[in-house]
């Protein structure tokens, strides 16, 4: 399992979807471990962040091919990654994703 909760969310998901949910409907986005619960998101953002969460949905985005170069020869793939979508409470908010338009 993950050891700690820093390990847990890897990293925020700012495109402008995410950035809609986060202005008009209090969600975040983050990528995050593969192995972590809906629990431990919840616990680790409070923790971290010191906001309240309400809901957390989660989803795991699967590996895709990614044509790399100009002769579009090279196939690569992605990795798979699992991203959690976080509905915030009223009036809590995350200082990342303030200003990001």
């Amino acid at each position: 399992m993950v050891s700690n909760k820093y390990e847990i969310l890897r990293r925020p998901i700012i495109t402008e979807k995410s950035s809609y949910q986060n202005s008009k409907l209090n969600q975040v986005s983050f990528e995050v471990d593969l192995k972590a619960t809906k629990a431990m998101i919840k616990e680790a953002t409070e923790s971290i962040f010191g906001v309240k969460v309400e809901k957390v949905r989660v989803m795991i985005i699967p590996a895709k091919k990614k044509m790399s170069g100009r002769s579009r020869r090279l196939v690569s793939r992605r990795k798979k990654y699992k991203k959690a979508i976080i509905t915030l409470a009223e009036g809590d908010s995350i200082d990342i994703f303030e200003g990001v338009q």
